[in-house]
């Protein structure tokens, strides 16, 4: 996710550069952090789905087991896959439940390791976690500590109007995207979106995930209380992952519609140009 930070207050360059000049846009660390997240995040989703596989029903409350109440299933009958969410169920062969020959809730293309095997599946998740977890920490220290959160991601009282959120809700709707100094800052989405994510998917997939751990439950026996129980930690573990693959395919669609070459530019070197208002 892009980070607006100049190098100083005094000298921010966005905020003088005119249309169609280079700015250093994304300093080093948030680069970093950027790419390393979005590795590890990836990775994450591609093992968790693996795991998924190895008992794709979702349930709530302490206990769930094949013949329980499931809320969600994916599954296959013979050769034909299905995703039941409650009472609704959906034909979904050929991607879900069933797919290139396989009776597996997500096809292998989808999945770390691409062949059934929960037990590296497992091994990566827990690697990545960690990958995810340390460096997200520092994120959070850094953005408090540098005024990151307050200047760049909290959204203003003017921005939280409904005419304000309507009327940027129909801009994006309409791939109109911000040119000239609107395009200098976060438009109150972005902003929504990656607090969500900051703040509340990427937290609620790590403590849901310690939730499902024997040793974490031994340690805190409290954060089963807290949750419901291992079956809805385990189904809002996988609510929170959803959330985050929603997000990432969002995120590369709108880098592709913007520019992928100026976005790429910017995270990768830092440098970023201002986009020029079109004539209406």
């Amino acid at each position: 996710m892009a980070t607006i930070f100049p190098k100083s207050r005094a000298d921010a360059p966005e905020a003088l550069a005119p249309p169609g000049e280079l700015i250093y846009r994304q300093r080093l660390p948030v680069r970093l952090w950027h790419w390393v997240n979005a590795v590890s995040v990836i990775i994450l989703l591609m093992s968790g789905l693996m795991i998924f596989n190895a008992h794709p029903r979702l349930y709530w409350g302490q206990f769930g087991a094949n013949w329980d109440h499931a809320w969600l299933q994916i599954g296959a009958r013979g050769t034909s896959g299905f995703v039941r969410v409650g009472p609704v169920e959906l034909p979904t062969t050929g991607l879900f439940g069933y797919a290139g020959g396989e009776a597996h809730a997500f096809p292998s293309w989808m999945t770390i390791p691409s062949s059934y095997n929960l037990a590296d599946a497992r091994q990566w998740h827990f690697f990545f976690a960690w990958t995810l977890v340390i460096p997200g920490i520092a994120y959070w220290i850094w953005s408090i500590v540098r005024g990151h959160l307050r200047r760049d991601l909290a959204p203003g009282r003017d921005e939280l109007r409904p005419a304000h959120l309507w009327r940027d809700v129909k801009r994006h709707a309409r791939l109109r995207f911000h040119e000239g100094d609107d395009a200098r800052r976060y438009n109150v989405l972005q902003k929504l979106s990656y607090l969500l994510v900051i703040f509340g998917a990427l937290p609620l997939a790590v403590l849901t995930g310690l939730t499902m751990s024997p040793g974490i439950n031994a340690a805190w026996p409290w954060l089963l209380d807290l949750l419901g129980g291992r079956q809805s930690a385990r189904s809002l573990h996988f609510v929170a992952a959803m959330v985050l693959a929603a997000f990432l395919l969002v995120h590369v669609a709108m880098v592709v519609l913007a520019g992928p070459l100026n976005e790429m530019r910017s995270i990768v070197t830092g440098w970023w140009r201002v986009p020029q208002e079109e004539p209406r």
